[in-house]
């Protein structure tokens, strides 16, 4: 099964599924053809994370004894940048919190055509060429494809930008005739990145991080006084990583440590639990999407959240104690902060300090196939699309993710050279905790939204029984900051606490007598109505419903996307 929010990705993986690729092979696939038919949420000049089921013994019918494994394919900072190169182009010299998001410095090197090969070559089927993988992509990009709804409208309200950053539209393949973007159902190619898909396909990731590719990307940054080097694009790696879990109700689920904030997702589903377990609430007496409920989940997310602040850095320049965090221990000191009548302190609030005696050494889509394995697998360019500085001659634009970084020196997630940044794009994963088979494959795009949603969606399956579509299709909410920057603190990136008004953005649909609850509790609230709710982002969930030893699959996509699930036969 593929759900993605695009159907023509969609028809690509399955396309790979076909010819026996599985579910890494065809996820590749999907995210190729993503990065062309939505390239305001994706590219190939972004950055990927992956977390793969595999299934120990392939067997088994129903696919138990399976393990997790993950792939962080997130670029680096240039090895020679620093702070003060920041301050000097945008301020001045003088200190400022943030990179701006269109600066050139908010450019890292992108990671994601290195994590799709590292994906392909250890996870791949071999059933399938890396050639076969991108055809799909390839072809849509030299041939043409109709533009959907809502990737129009992204794709549109993006072109200021777009011709902001790049004044010579003329050759700018996402600005069209006219100076506009794309309307639904317009016909759209993009020849220079076929041209440099089919480079990729022919000679994998060398193709991209060495050559000319390499060489027109490091002319596209030098040319507005970047310090990337062609040897920081040549010398990039993924990293192979062990995915953090919690515990939870008879399930472990999984995310992709820091840099990756998946972290904050298992800590406020771990303080929730918390809270269950020593009677302060009852999980399953509580009403979905009640103000008690909601209250809840918006406090224990605001927790995750100064957490992360201080904890989500690169772990190769500084250890970060994860499993302590993750302990009960430290769940339960946490827990305490949480008050059912009033929300948190947002002025004085800031990280907790977990015990060091529990320290121990140890656009989002879905793919499962008829081996009983998952793909969970998220790529992305971060704002629409990303810094929206186009590389000319190979017709794609370089990220921003470097904007996560914050520029206070000696904090964990300020800016150094070789430094990866505080991460939001986050794949999730639930096995069952009795025989370790698979549960669930889920994300949920949309920046700092994805650890709430994560939380919601594990919520709405677990504790409520919703089936995929369900939990979907209900009403959610994603917390902000109020964008103050004169009161940002400096700290983690640029996320819900970092100024001390937390905004709470719900769709509409929970009940205005919950809104009026909740504002009366002290939460600053903005309801989402029409196309604000794609704040929420775009979620994609397939759940194993095998039974009687007969593999089964059941899938939800997104009603705020273009997508589908849809099955493979």
């Amino acid at each position: 099964m593929v759900v993605s929010t695009q159907p023509l990705a969609t028809s690509a993986g399955l396309k790979i599924l076909s010819k026996g690729g599985n579910c890494i092979d065809a996820a590749i696939a999907v995210s190729a053809a993503l990065c062309v038919t939505e390239p305001a949420s994706t590219g190939i000049g972004g950055d990927c994370f992956a977390l793969y089921f595999k299934v120990d013994n392939k067997d088994s019918p129903t696919c138990k004894g399976g393990k997790v494994l993950g792939l962080n394919g997130c670029g680096r900072a240039a090895k020679n940048v620093t702070p003060q190169h920041v301050w000097d182009e945008h301020n001045s010299g003088q200190p400022m919190p943030r990179i701006p998001y269109t600066s050139v410095f908010s450019v890292t090197v992108p990671g994601a055509i290195a994590g799709w090969y590292d994906a392909f070559e250890k996870w791949g089927s071999k059933n399938v060429s890396f050639a076969d993988i991108l055809e799909p992509a390839v072809t849509l990009a030299e041939k043409g494809f109709p533009v959907s709804e809502l990737s129009s409208r992204s794709w549109r309200n993006s072109i200021a930008k777009l011709k902001s950053q790049n004044p010579d539209v003329a050759n700018n393949p996402f600005v069209l005739e006219g100076e506009r973007g794309p309307f639904e159902g317009e016909f759209v190619r993009n020849i220079p990145l076929a041209e440099c898909l089919k480079l990729i396909s022919q000679n994998g990731k060398q193709a991209f991080y060495e050559g000319p590719i390499a060489e027109a990307i490091i002319d596209t940054t030098s040319k507005r006084n970047h310090k990337l080097t062609i040897d920081d694009l040549k010398f990039h790696t993924s990293t192979i990583v062990e995915p953090i879990k919690l515990d939870f109700q008879n399930h472990h689920v999984w995310e992709i440590p820091p840099n990756g904030h998946g972290l904050v997702a298992l800590l406020a589903l771990g303080l929730v639990q918390e809270l269950h377990k020593e009677g302060r609430i009852d999980l399953y007496k509580l009403k979905h999407n009640s103000a008690e409920y909601l209250h809840i989940l918006i406090e224990a997310c605001k927790l995750g959240f100064h957490d992360s602040d201080e904890y989500v850095t690169d772990p190769t320049f500084r250890e970060i104690p994860v499993e302590a965090l993750l302990h009960s221990h430290y769940l339960k000191s946490r827990a305490s902060l949480f008050d059912s009548s009033k929300i948190i302190d947002g002025e004085n609030m800031t990280h907790g300090v977990p015990d060091p005696k529990y320290k121990s050494d140890t656009v989002y889509f879905s793919v499962t196939d008829s081996n009983g394995e998952a793909c969970s697998f998220i790529n992305s360019v971060y704002e629409g699309f990303g810094s929206g500085i186009l590389v000319e001659k190979y017709g794609f634009c370089l990220h921003n993710r470097g904007s996560n970084f914050n520029l206070s020196p000696g904090l964990s997630n300020c800016l150094e050279g070789g430094k990866r940044p505080y991460h939001t794009i986050i794949p999730g994963m639930i096995t069952n905790k009795s025989d370790d088979s698979l549960y669930s494959a889920f994300g949920n795009m949309g920046g700092f939204a994805q650890p709430v949603c994560h939380v919601q969606h594990v919520l709405n399956m677990i504790v409520f029984g919703m089936t995929p579509q369900q939990s979907l299709d209900s009403p959610r909410f994603v917390l902000n900051s109020n964008k103050d920057i004169l009161k940002d603190r400096g700290r983690g990136a640029d996320g819900p606490v970092s100024t001390p008004i937390t905004i709470v953005q719900i769709e509409e649909g929970v009940g205005e007598d919950v809104i009026e609850q909740l504002k009366t509790l002290g939460h600053t609230i903005e309801i989402l109505k029409d196309y604000s709710r794609q704040t929420v982002g775009r979620g994609q969930i397939i759940k194993n419903e095998s039974r009687n030893g007969q593999l089964i699959y059941a899938g939800g996509s997104d009603m705020r996307g273009d997508g589908a699930a849809v099955p493979f036969v």
